[in-house]
């Protein structure tokens, strides 16, 4: 899961070179699915309950799960999230970014930001003998401070030999605790935030996850392992 999560990290500076205004997402999803195949990995999402792709790519207003197209072509100021998983020998890693293409606003800019560092936030928790919640709480916590809705409809989860397993990992509080960390568990954590309300809807392709009221989103993820020592980061260089 190291080197998977290894060659994921590769893969998403890569990606994030490659952006500029006038690129398509469907060239983006090419070029990241060559680099995953080029160490010798599978794309995790491809074929993926069906999904047509190897990158979800989402602009703007879309959360999660944006189909890439020809058609879709990326302008200034757009914001992009990128989400991907690799398979290295069996074993898949998970990681999402979300860059500004060119020049984008400080609202976009701040949104970026404040989704990333609330996964920072929620880590801080993530050490042997504390709970879920405790992870979950502490991005909520931090991203409502600056006014942004917490998506509810979706959440992160166990990684290891199948890309989604047990746990759930909300990125809000909940009633239940839920399950004690322990050293060797490993989740993918996902903070996705809206500038708007919290609430979001599905497009007819039954993929793409967009805000309901027309709102910038942002998306962060990596793939941690539980140590004794605290977390360590495995999708990241």
């Amino acid at each position: 899961m190291r080197e998977a999560g290894r060659i994921l990290a590769i893969t998403h500076d890569e990606l994030e070179k490659a952006l500029k205004p006038g690129i398509s997402t469907w060239e983006i999803n090419r070029l990241g699915e060559e680099i995953i195949r080029s160490y010798g990995c599978v794309p995790s999402f491809k074929n993926y309950r069906g999904y047509p792709a190897s990158i979800c790519i989402s602009v703007n207003d879309e959360v999660v799960h944006g189909i890439p197209s020809k058609k879709r072509i990326l302008k200034e100021g757009d914001i992009v999230s990128l989400d991907a998983g690799v398979i290295y020998k069996g074993y898949h890693s998970d990681a999402a970014r979300t860059h500004g293409v060119g020049r984008i606003s400080p609202e976009a800019s701040r949104l970026i930001q404040v989704t990333k560092e609330s996964f920072f936030e929620g880590i801080k928790y993530a050490k042997t003998g504390n709970h879920l919640n405790d992870i979950s709480s502490a991005i909520q916590a931090y991203a409502e401070k600056f006014g942004y809705g917490v998506v509810r409809d979706l959440v992160g989860h166990g990684i290891g030999s199948h890309l989604h397993e047990d746990p759930e990992v909300p990125n809000f509080a909940t009633k239940k605790r839920g399950l004690k960390l322990q050293p060797g568990m490993t989740l993918a954590v996902e903070p996705m935030i809206n500038a708007g309300r919290y609430n979001v809807r599905w497009l007819d392709d039954d993929w793409t996850v967009i805000t309901e009221d027309g709102s910038l989103s942002a998306h962060y993820e990596n793939t941690i392992l539980i140590t004794e020592d605290g977390p360590e980061i495995l999708s990241k260089a």
